[in-house]
């Protein structure tokens, strides 16, 4: 069988991203498991794994990759580093129109380069199948619960970014204490919410069902709501997940009622911009809230939760949220929301999250390689192809990238 060549190519966005596709031992297993395959990587002094792990695990490091077949990174590739005439692998964020990548997408258009987008890689029922969604959520979560520490002088933790793995990350949650009667809301059921929930499982906190979450309760308590437990029809009839996606507009939020409850919210949800705003200033200027963090994984700026007026950073997480002005301010104002917006959460653990990441692309993509692509993963997750051309499913990009 002829070798296929995969090229890990080096990150050079700025700021740098320490994550990797695929760890060193996950290059060894995949060639273990498919002989001809082939990997090689180009040198970096800033992943979460050297070239000398790389290296004792019997992988190539080398900065040509002009003989890949296939090139493989995280975030959006330097125009720079685009090879003519390759297939790409990688985050791209150009298909929801991002002004700041048109450019990559037009170069990529120019090199003939087949631009394989992680973002767009789901199932045949329309699944995502592979991302960091997971280690958002675990990270975010973490990080919501640091800010409540701070924000309430109860307890200190360290950031997720100087624990060495997500191992010494669960022994600082040992730090946690919550008073009674603490109150968790949080939204969304995908790869986020899910991975949120690895962290409250580990905390001194019971789930209770939504309709509970306004009783008292003599220990710390979280609800998880669903879609249809925070947005409600506005002509009071029964609510409809399948119609809300169709026609959110006939939808509005009944999310105060539970801040008005919760002392800490833990966004984490998906959302439109053609769905109703969960959380407005003027929701929270008439003072019926009790919230004193807000942990907004999701992070849309100026969308659905009004505290998020910007991202925040992993060297500093965290700002405050004047409810009253709808101006940043000090978080440790007593008046004030703490809140928790840093838009690049897994790179906060790195090395767990690439192994996440590395363990879905070997199970769910890699095989498509070889097989003929039975379900069209890799046809339908595809941008762009060989021939400079925008693919059927991306064509509603073609005024995006000629304007």
């Amino acid at each position: 069988m002829e070798t296929f060549k995969i090229g890990i190519i080096r990150e050079g966005k700025v700021p740098p991203d320490f994550r990797v596709p695929l760890t060193p031992t996950q290059c060894a297993t995949i060639k273990e498991k498919y002989p001809n395959v082939d990997i090689v990587v180009q040198p970096s002094s800033i992943r979460c794994f050297s070239d000398s792990e790389y290296i004792a695990n019997g992988i190539q490091v080398q900065e040509d990759l002009s003989d890949c077949d296939l090139i493989m990174g995280v975030k959006e590739v330097p125009v720079d580093a685009l090879i003519p005439n390759k297939k790409f692998m990688f985050f791209s964020h150009t298909i929801k129109k991002q002004s700041y990548n048109k450019k990559l997408l037009q170069q990529i258009l120019d090199k003939k380069i087949q631009l394989i987008d992680y973002e767009v890689l789901k199932n045949k029922v329309g699944k995502r199948l592979i991302g960091f969604g997971r280690y958002a959520g675990i990270v975010g979560c973490y990080n919501g619960f640091r800010a409540f520490g701070l924000k309430n002088n109860l307890y200190t933790i360290k950031k997720a970014s100087e624990c060495h793995d997500r191992k010494e990350l669960e022994e600082e949650l040992k730090k946690v204490v919550l008073p009674a009667n603490t109150k968790v809301v949080a939204t969304g059921f995908g790869r986020v919410g899910f991975g949120a929930r690895e962290i409250l499982h580990l905390l001194p906190i019971m789930e209770v069902a939504p309709d509970e979450f306004e009783n008292d309760f003599n220990q710390a308590v979280f609800t998880h709501l669903e879609v249809g437990d925070y947005f409600a029809r506005k002509d009071r009839q029964e609510f409809d997940k399948k119609d809300f996606y169709t026609n959110p507009e006939a939808y509005k939020s009944v999310f105060p009622r539970f801040a008005a409850k919760a002392d800490m919210y833990i966004a984490c949800h998906f959302w439109s911009n053609k769905s109703p705003n969960i959380l407005t200033q003027e929701d929270l200027q008439n003072g019926n809230h009790r919230l004193k963090v807000v942990a907004d994984i999701s992070c849309d700026i100026a969308g659905p939760i009004a505290t998020t007026v910007r991202p925040s950073t992993i060297l500093d997480p965290i700002y405050g949220y004047n409810s009253s002005t709808g101006e940043e301010s000090d978080f440790m104002n007593e008046n004030n929301i703490a809140v928790m917006a840093v838009d690049n959460l897994p790179c906060e653990l790195p090395k767990d999250a690439s192994e996440d990441f590395g363990n879905d692309f070997i199970q769910f993509i890699l095989p498509n390689f070889f097989n003929g692509d039975p379900d069209r993963i890799l046809e339908r997750g595809s941008e762009t192809n060989l021939d400079g051309e925008l693919t059927p499913g991306f064509t509603y990009l073609k005024e995006y990238v000629n304007s």
